[in-house]
């Protein structure tokens, strides 16, 4: 693993990609200054200043595409969450890969894969996470947003946070290339704080407001619409709660 220090980028993830065949598996590209990054669903990361941790892990599992790949964005988002607890904050996940503390945005996640003649050249797993930062700017931005400064009541080291992170993320990795999401399905479910509530979903056939029954084995929810149907969603976005 080798640790890619930018000074400024626009997206670590779109740096990632177009350097793909130069980086290795498990190589790190990070700054504290992106900016134009990007989230799910084409919505922006905001830049909230300096020591922010802004990074994509490149990753080489394959050179074949494989459904479980998909589910790295939750695997991750679990080992964010043990990271956020041992600060001693109470992280929720937002399906599929939102991490909230006290109904706040702290952290995000963005997985691409890169494709070329037919071949998996690499996934860029991005992510952002609001480390140090002020209620004066997270009031300016356009959703609920928190720091963990400001939840912790003190500063925090960006780059002793991130190795934190990597080391956690490295030591189930294997396991979880192996086996898929059933590896992380009870510590994702622990943290998951939408089951049996009511609440809208943007998917890839429109909205659909239900209640939320269960998480599949492969990280997909269950929810029950309003007129009785179970329905199983693959990829979609928790709007409202």
């Amino acid at each position: 693993m080798e640790f890619i220090y930018l000074d400024e980028v626009d997206s670590t993830n779109k740096y990632a990609k177009e350097h793909i065949n130069e980086l290795k598996d498990k190589d790190v590209v990070y700054t504290f200054n992106q900016t134009n990054g990007r989230g799910r669903l084409n919505r922006s990361w905001e830049y909230l200043g300096k020591d922010n941790i802004y990074a994509t892990i490149v990753l080489k599992p394959s050179d074949k595409m494989e459904e479980k790949f998909s589910n790295l964005t939750q695997y991750l988002c679990v080992k964010l969450s043990e990271l956020f607890e041992e600060y001693g904050v109470k992280p929720v996940i937002k399906w599929p890969n939102d991490i909230l503390v006290n109904s706040k945005k702290i952290s995000g996640i963005l997985a691409e894969g890169v494709v070329q003649g037919g071949k998996l050249e690499g996934i860029v797993l991005g992510f952002g996470v609001n480390l140090n930062s002020t209620k004066e700017i997270l009031a300016k931005i356009s959703q609920p947003a928190t720091s963990l400064n400001i939840e912790t009541g003190h500063s925090i080291n960006a780059e002793e946070f991130l190795k934190k992170l990597l080391t956690r993320f490295c030591l189930g990795y294997d396991k979880f290339i192996a086996e898929g999401f059933k590896v992380i399905k009870e510590d994702y479910l622990k943290r998951f704080g939408f089951m049996t509530k009511e609440v809208t979903v943007r998917g890839a056939k429109g909205n659909i407001s239900g209640v939320i029954e269960g998480v599949t084995d492969n990280g997909a929810i269950r929810l029950i619409d309003s007129k009785g149907n179970s329905q199983i969603l693959l990829i979609g976005d928790i709007l409202t709660q």
